[in-house]
């Protein structure tokens, strides 16, 4: 008895010069997973980044998430007499001293209280000393950590911290990467391995599964064990994501690894798994055309809060890491609403203006090339809402030649959209889409017209509202909303029974790349938008795809699953078109017979009001009759810094350069009269002979009738032989 006092008068004596004992709630709390975990807004896990790369911790495992086959195993083969002693085993530390002082083989006698207490002193747990002084001490330690924590509270934190094999520490880690479960899900076989790992944690897998096999006999005789499984089971595997929800972008969006700890995002789980398995079926189903890639979001309108962020079709791509939510892609079509906005916006056009939808030449510094419309037919005269709502292509140059390609392209950076370009370089094919934009953004810019024309960013955060600024009125939003749900407006391209049309409403707009490289669909609901983007990562145009074929479907299965019958939610609404906003009206219109017969019958259009006209036949309708034009005529062709070349197989006769331009020339929109100067010489003709030119540098100028010049170009004439005249 006087031994046992003076033992425990010496080790309280050790423990006073120990390190400061932490409360079990700061020891948990100092916890750090090796992962920082992206949260939905629900709490669900959806994605995770790795932090710290010496050690792989999962989250703090509560004792009661743990299955009790574990505790049982642990117990049985590091501590059998744990809940009996009071942090010091004496029986297994007086027998492990005779076997020492009598030659046989050492076994460990430190109790789990005694482990963890090492392990609480940092300095004590990787030096790697193992002197009498420290085993003193860390009996000491046990002591005291007994009177002041509980035998679950300890047995938790030690199950928590202790390594099993290579960087894994903690049960959460082991079960992952060992088992693929969870703690709570591990069985008596997979309890006794992991309990067999605590001695020597890298010890050989026949050693560790022998070991194991005898932790489960001790806990279960007679129980059957499988060493080969055993020793299987501890091959490492990777640490799976998420699978239904493909949020492996979405957190590096969300900049997850900057915070380096758990992040609870503005994703919801159930629209973040709906929306990558809409986009994985979509792709498989495109398998002819060679498997493209794709990327979805879905934005909340009224608050520019992310719901799905998926960056890639996950395992179905060759390219699962390249985030393709916020790559660069040519744009195609989906910039035109944004044009003729801006356009009616500025009060130049209405959904009732008549454009041009005939051959033009567009230049650029890329070269000059003439638009085609997808199904490679001209319409003639079009209004601006089936310009837009049919995706044609010359009207919108003739549009962005009113809008001027300057204001145009820093219109759409208001937009929020990073063009990468100068407006220079675009010129006026940036009305096609030439310019490259991100998913992300471009989704986010379309919410300006569901917003009523308000515009505000983007956010991953739940409960974000970012400050917004009005680009639109409500009026202008309105108007090209309506267009971009008008079915029968878009029919002459898509046909009545393109997927375009939803059951609900829905405005949207579709867009195809040069060269069918790029695929996209866009377009919002009362309540969200959706953006979806298929293509090839690497750049690789797909054969016979288009925006419609490509994106669109996955586009409305997605809006289905926000609004359809089979709804997500039941707290989700279903979409109603937007009621018209004050200052808006609806006008009985009919048009000349050139847009007549290309299925535009009399209709009520929609007009800002103070742009409504007035005039009416004796029927009561309005006659639209004229087109518009740029305020600033241009010289179309030639185009500046052209060079051409003399054709050697065309007759002299025929060697002409014929001479364009937009826009009116005369004092109104009647007077198309142009002049035009070579080199300072009046010309007679629509064309020039290049019989009558010499080889070298040539000067073209546009004049209004009064003779005020209104547009220069430079042209160069090579390889015409001396003798033609």
């Amino acid at each position: 008895m006087t031994l046992k006092i003076l033992i425990g008068a010496l080790l309280t004596g050790l423990a006073a010069t120990a390190f400061a004992l932490p409360s079990f709630e700061a020891f948990k709390s100092g916890h750090v997973p090796s992962d920082a975990q992206l949260l939905s807004r629900e709490g669900v896990v959806l994605s995770s980044v790795r932090m710290n790369h010496q050690v792989r911790r999962a989250a703090w495992v509560p004792l009661a998430q743990i299955s009790p086959a574990v505790a049982q195993a642990v117990l049985v083969a590091e501590d059998k007499n744990f809940h009996l002693h009071n942090g010091v085993d004496w029986q297994a530390a007086a027998a492990a001293l005779w076997q020492n002082a009598s030659g046989q083989p050492t076994r460990g006698a430190s109790s789990i209280s005694m482990q963890l207490a090492g392990l609480l002193d940092h300095e004590a747990a990787y030096s790697g000393r193992r002197n009498l002084l420290d085993k003193a001490t860390q009996t000491a330690q046990a002591l005291r950590l007994e009177q002041s924590w509980s035998k679950a509270q300890i047995l938790e934190a030690y199950l928590n911290r202790v390594d099993f094999r290579g960087e894994l520490r903690g049960i959460g880690a082991a079960s992952q990467v060992l088992f693929a479960k969870a703690p709570s899900g591990l069985d008596k076989q997979e309890a006794a391995t992991l309990a067999a790992l605590l001695r020597s944690p890298n010890a050989h897998a026949a050693t560790v599964a022998q070991r194991a096999c005898g932790v489960l006999r001790a806990t279960r005789p007679g129980q059957a064990c499988d060493a080969k499984a055993i020793a299987q089971s501890l091959q490492f595997r990777p640490v799976a994501q998420a699978s239904p929800y493909g949020a492996m972008h979405a957190a590096k969006a969300a900049d997850l690894k900057a915070q380096g700890k758990d992040k609870r995002s503005s994703l919801d789980a159930r629209i973040q798994a709906a929306t990558q398995a809409a986009l994985r079926e979509q792709l498989l189903g495109l398998s002819q055309h060679g498997l493209p890639d794709g990327a979805a979001v879905v934005l909340h309108n009224a608050t520019g809060q992310v719901l799905a962020y998926a960056g890639s079709s996950g395992t179905l791509s060759s390219a699962e890491h390249v985030d393709a939510a916020s790559a660069r892609r040519q744009a195609g079509s989906t910039l035109k609403p944004f044009l003729y906005a801006l356009l009616m916006e500025r009060q130049i056009i209405t959904a009732a203006t008549v454009l041009d939808d005939a051959p033009l030449t567009v230049t650029t510094q890329a070269g000059r090339y003439t638009p085609r419309n997808y199904n490679e037919r001209h319409l003639g005269s079009v209004s601006v809402r089936k310009a837009l709502a049919s995706s044609l292509n010359t009207p919108a140059v003739r549009a962005v030649q009113l809008a001027g390609v300057d204001a145009f392209h820093a219109h759409l950076q208001a937009h929020g959209l990073s063009l990468p370009q100068d407006a220079d370089t675009y010129g006026e094919a940036i009305a096609l889409g030439a310019a490259d934009v991100k998913l992300i953004e471009l989704a986010n810019a379309y919410r300006t017209f569901a917003n009523g024309g308000l515009y505000s960013r983007y956010a991953f955060q739940p409960g974000a509202l970012a400050p917004s600024q009005r680009i639109y009125s409500p009026q202008t939003a309105y108007v090209v909303g309506n267009i971009l749900a008008d079915n029968a407006a878009r029919a002459s391209t898509f046909g009545f029974d393109s997927v375009l049309a939803t059951p609900f409403w829905t405005a949207v707009k579709t867009g195809t790349s040069k060269d069918m490289r790029d695929n996209w669909a866009v377009g919002y609901s009362a309540e969200y938008t959706v953006g979806v983007w298929v293509g090839h990562a690497n750049g690789k145009p797909m054969a016979n795809v288009s925006g419609v074929s490509g994106a669109a479907p996955a586009w409305a299965q997605i809006m289905r699953a926000l609004h359809g019958p089979a709804q997500i939610g039941s707290l989700l609404p279903p979409s109603r078109a937007p009621q018209p906003p004050p200052g808006v009206v609806a006008v009985p219109v009919r048009f000349f017979d050139a847009v007549e017969r290309q299925f535009e019958p009399s209709r009520n259009e929609w007009f800002a009001a103070n742009q409504a006209p007035v005039e009416r036949d004796a029927s009561g309708l309005h006659t639209v009759r004229l087109a518009a034009e740029p305020a600033s005529p241009r010289i179309t062709e030639p185009s500046d810094g052209s060079q051409i070349a003399w054709d050697p197989d065309a007759p002299p006769s025929v060697a002409k350069i014929a001479l364009r331009h937009s826009g009116h020339v005369g004092l109104n929109a009647h007077t198309h009269a142009a002049r035009w100067q070579l080199n300072g010489k009046p010309l007679t003709h629509n064309s020039i002979a290049l019989a009558t030119l010499a080889n070298g540098h040539h000067k073209l100028a546009l004049l209004n009738p009064a003779g005020k010049v209104l547009d220069e170009v430079r042209f160069e004439l090579r390889g015409k032989p001396v003798n033609v005249r």
